[in-house]
């Protein structure tokens, strides 16, 4: 590097010398040059593989670049800032690409027809057809999920904060510890389990029920780390003036956690709209349209994806990916109301 290229200071001064501002993109676009050099001198074929590459030369050319002209102390800071964007990129590239990849090949078919019309009497090797029954029932099964799970986790997590001392609060401590990282496949077996005693067919509420198991503990720990950010000086405040206990939660704990609560419940949405596995045991899939989840087998996106991509075929192919689209555009609706409901209800 050339002399232009660092501040210079006069020496006794407080301030050593200083890279400018574009370096790190210069050593970067250094970075990257060798790497591709080193694939293509390598035969290395994967541009992951030159990513790697460009990713440890851009670290370690940052070090030895910063330790010349900074000093080694500089040159840590600079080191750690580094490790952080590439982790940052390591993150953000794979999802992206999927995104991209999902976009491009779920457009073939995404349109009015395709989202008002079910799959009927199409075969699932011939074009056509859609995914109108797949929507209603995600829709009802995650509703009625929503109706279950929402407040059980709720009022759970109500006790574990304002009520919950002994014991019973430590062991429902637990349980929601332990729930939170079971498989889904776990709570579709314990729900099938059930009917198989019952001696019941597949239908949709069966469904609506393993998707409430692995609701409740994310409503649960997401509205106890709210209610707990609620200043304890505004539950002092309403029970010096006599308020029983009861209604100070339900006047001033809840309306002010009311913003985060609701994000939780979102999330857990989002978290449970994408699951296959219980679907699949519990409510068998259905290529007509059952707006009724109380009896006979439905169908959901996510395991219309499943059955459209295990079909195979190019026709297939294209509705699981326009499916897949549809359910990260859901996703990301979900995510968006949450944000929106957050800053909406956030305490002034």
């Amino acid at each position: 590097m050339s002399t232009a290229a660092v501040t210079d200071k006069r020496p006794g001064s407080l301030s050593g010398a200083r890279l400018p501002k574009w370096s790190p993109w210069a050593i970067a676009a250094g970075s990257v040059a060798v790497a591709v050099g080193i694939g293509l001198g390598a035969g290395l074929g994967s541009e992951v593989q030159w990513g790697l590459i460009a990713a440890i030369l851009f670290v370690l050319g940052t070090y030895g670049i910063t330790a010349r002209v900074e000093g080694r102390r500089q040159a840590k800071d600079r080191v750690v800032t580094s490790l952080v964007w590439v982790a940052f990129l390591l993150a953000v590239v794979p999802l992206v690409s999927l995104v991209w990849t999902t976009v491009s090949r779920g457009v073939k078919v995404l349109d009015v027809h395709f989202l008002t019309h079910s799959m009927g009497i199409v075969a699932d090797t011939e074009p056509g057809g859609g995914i109108y029954h797949a929507i209603v029932g995600s829709l009802e099964q995650v509703g009625l999920a929503t109706l279950i799970g929402a407040p059980i986790g709720v009022l759970t997590a109500v006790y574990l904060v304002e009520y919950g001392r002994g014991r019973l609060a430590q062991a429902v401590t637990f349980f929601v510890d332990v729930m939170t990282g079971i498989p889904s496949i776990v709570a579709g077996l314990f729900i099938l389990s059930l009917m198989l005693i019952l001696k019941l067919d597949p239908f949709g509420f069966a469904g609506s029920l393993a998707l409430a198991i692995l609701m409740m503990p994310v409503v649960v720990r997401s509205t106890e780390e709210m209610l707990k950010l609620v200043p304890n000086e505004l539950r002092e405040a309403s029970l010096a003036l006599g308020v029983p206990k009861w209604r100070t939660i339900l006047k001033v704990v809840l309306p002010t956690s009311l913003g985060g609560i609701t994000t939780g419940v979102m999330l857990a949405i989002a978290r449970i709209a994408g699951e296959t596995a219980p679907v699949l045991l519990l409510v068998f899939g259905n290529p007509f349209i059952n707006t009724n989840p109380f009896e006979g087998a439905q169908a959901s996106l996510p395991l219309y994806i499943y059955q459209q991509y295990a079909a195979g075929g190019d026709p297939a192919y294209d509705r699981a990916w326009a499916a897949s689209l549809t359910l990260i555009a859901f996703v990301m609706i979900l995510n968006l109301v949450a944000r929106g409901i957050a800053r909406w209800k956030a305490p002034r």
